[in-house]
């Protein structure tokens, strides 16, 4: 019972302090520090990646068609969001076809369901595939949403390829991390039940659990479009956070970096996942700007030190990461799980 009772009071006050802290910060802080930033978007690419290793890590199916279900999010919130007074002002070159708005947490939910009634769809012919097949088929179908929605046929719907605006935002932080932490601590007692079983077995060994009687392509289904439903959370939020979408700028480098932060995290741990993207768009938006500005001491000049360098050096801190670190930060334990066990041990 103790036991029990310290393995909830833990997370527990962790998350009351994270959100005392960050309410005291946006007292404290200017709305436009760049800590606000980092904190908006590492909570969005936090959801992303638990939802990526809902399926690659604990399902062990390789999909890469992440970007492409954030997209169907992002539009579905934008263009149910836009109030009825903006749409002839955004919709400048169309007849907009979708007359009403809906409130802000109803599109949100919305984001998520569409996504996952399009996974559910691609899921039925695409699940049959294994290993890199089916990576190759969900990138495929990414980069086939992303022109689709850009179809000039269906502007009166997506705008084509304009980009949508003048949909509501989030100005505190408070709401992107009570939106993510909700869904992860959802994803997380999923794992954690029988559903989650389930899926571990049929990525240990899928021939075992069908003996057992699991019925691989239902649970995969589910799997893949709860995975999904999670993405296009994250979509509508990526949208809330950017004032701005257009289907362009959902490209396959942006599944790629949602894979690096699982793989950087640990496969098959979400609380890797939530550290690891932290750290990722922390250094990439934040600590490592100062390498893309030129330097002089006194008349001379640092070498290197101009537009673009950043991610040279971005690139090599990852590629360190992944060469010495191959479980990732986290390995397959959680934060809590992870101090347990070195407790167990005798660790310190």
């Amino acid at each position: 019972m103790k036991k029990m009772k310290r393995e909830t009071i833990l997370p527990a006050a962790l998350v009351l302090a994270l959100f005392a802290g960050l309410f005291i910060l946006e007292r404290v802080l200017p709305a436009s520090s760049t800590l606000f930033v980092v904190l908006k978007k590492g909570a969005i690419y936090a959801l992303v990646a638990a939802s990526m290793n809902l399926l690659n890590g604990f399902t062990g199916l390789f999909s890469l068609g992440q970007a492409g279900f954030m997209l169907i999010g992002a539009y579905t919130y934008a263009v149910f969001t836009i109030p009825a007074e903006m749409k002839p002002v955004v919709y400048q070159y169309y007849d907009h076809a979708i007359g009403f708005t809906l409130p802000v947490p109803v599109a949100i939910l919305l984001a998520g369901v569409m996504a996952a009634l399009f996974a559910a769809l691609i899921g039925l012919p695409v699940l049959k595939l294994k290993s890199d097949y089916l990576a190759i088929a969900t990138l495929g179908f990414a980069e086939i949403i992303r022109a689709v929605i850009q179809y000039d046929k269906l502007g009166p719907i997506t705008n084509g390829s304009n980009m949508l605006k003048s949909y509501p935002k989030f100005s505190s932080v408070l709401f992107p991390f009570t939106v993510a932490g909700v869904c992860i601590a959802i994803i997380l007692l999923l794992i954690n039940s029988s559903y989650g079983r389930v899926f571990k077995a049929i990525r240990d060994d899928e021939i075992a659990a069908e003996a057992m009687g699991v019925n691989l392509f239902r649970h995969k289904e589910l799997a893949f479009a709860i995975s999904s439903f999670f993405a296009g959370i994250s979509g509508a939020l990526l949208a809330m956070f950017q004032s701005t979408v257009q289907a362009s700028a959902f490209k396959s480098s942006m599944t790629y970096e949602i894979l690096l932060i699982v793989v950087i995290g640990g496969i098959g741990s979400i609380s890797g996942s939530v550290i690891a993207s932290f750290l990722f768009v922390a250094c990439s938006e934040w600590w490592l700007r100062f390498l893309d500005t030129e330097m002089f001491i006194g008349s001379f000049q640092v070498p290197f030190l101009r537009s673009g360098f950043r991610m040279v050096v971005f690139s090599v801190v990852i590629m360190v990461m992944v060469l010495f670190y191959r479980k990732g930060i986290m390995g397959d334990r959680e934060l809590f799980q992870k101090r347990r066990d070195n407790k167990a041990k005798g660790v310190r």
